[in-house]
């Protein structure tokens, strides 16, 4: 075997793992964007059920501050003989119910999570991986 031609075959060797590993790294990184936009769509839908929900919120505390004090202020006015107060007391009433909507609202929207944290763990274990260490709390079979 001539010498200068194993040293050729080794090259050769060097630059095919070398294709390889950029091939793969090509497709992990792919994975990785395909997660984040996994997760982020997943975050998309809450925030959208949230928001429906604080449109729920502020359409019943508009429709009901209105509504409210036009028919039940005037029932209660004519019942305690003072119109103002009633007013008072039911538009306050009304705008409880709206604060007590708004706060379940907010509690939804508190709880959407716009952190891609399942990427954020693998790309931090991706190092381990790569040395062959695949358990999740990173201690090695």
């Amino acid at each position: 075997m001539d010498p200068s031609s194993a040293g050729t075959r080794s090259d050769e060797n060097v630059v095919d793992l070398l294709s390889h590993l950029t091939s793969q790294s090509a497709h992990l990184a792919q994975q990785q964007v395909n997660l984040v936009q996994a997760e982020m769509r997943e975050s998309v839908s809450d925030i959208q059920k949230s928001i429906a929900s604080l449109l729920g919120a502020a359409v019943f505390g508009i429709s009901g501050l209105g509504v409210t004090l036009m028919g039940i202020a005037y029932l209660i006015g004519d019942a305690i003989g003072d119109r103002d107060l009633a007013t008072l007391l039911v538009g306050i009433a009304t705008l409880i119910i709206a604060a007590i909507l708004y706060a379940v609202a907010r509690g939804k929207m508190k709880d959407t999570h716009l952190k891609p944290e399942r990427t954020i763990d693998t790309v931090e274990r991706t190092p381990d991986a790569a040395r062959g260490e695949l358990t999740h709390s990173g201690a090695t079979r």
